[in-house]
């Protein structure tokens, strides 16, 4: 489940973000998440499995009609094709009307997701 990142959340924000190699330098991290706090468009929302432990991040703009990422990170022990998917799935049923896109950096990801979601949706119809 995706969460709307709030100040009591900042330490594991940081701590899942920390996961990226950019931000293993404190500085920059603390720049990113100052950027995140201070324009309307740009969000962060945390991803939090069943179990009820925050295991993943997800740093985005917010355009007309897309939504881009930015960054996401999940923990190590969280860190699966299954799961990165399941919270890029969450995010599209959070936006339904915008396309979800990636970063260069993100763009692989977000790539295998889009291909992943159209083999279970013709899987689904046969």
């Amino acid at each position: 489940m995706l969460v709307k990142y709030r100040k009591d959340y900042e330490k594991v924000a940081m701590g899942l973000l920390s996961f990226i190699p950019d931000f293993k330098d404190i500085g920059h991290l603390q720049t990113e998440m100052k950027w995140y706090q201070a324009t309307g468009n740009h969000q962060l929302l945390l991803w939090r499995q069943a179990s009820g432990d925050f295991s993943g991040i997800v740093g985005l703009e917010v355009g007309t009609d897309f939504v881009l990422v930015h960054h996401d990170s999940l923990s190590p022990e969280e860190r699966t094709p299954a799961n990165q998917h399941q919270m890029l799935d969450e995010l599209a049923a959070l936006y339904p009307d915008k396309r979800v896109m990636g970063t260069l950096e993100m763009a692989p990801i977000i790539g295998e997701w889009e291909r992943n979601r159209d083999e279970q949706r013709t899987a689904n119809h046969h």
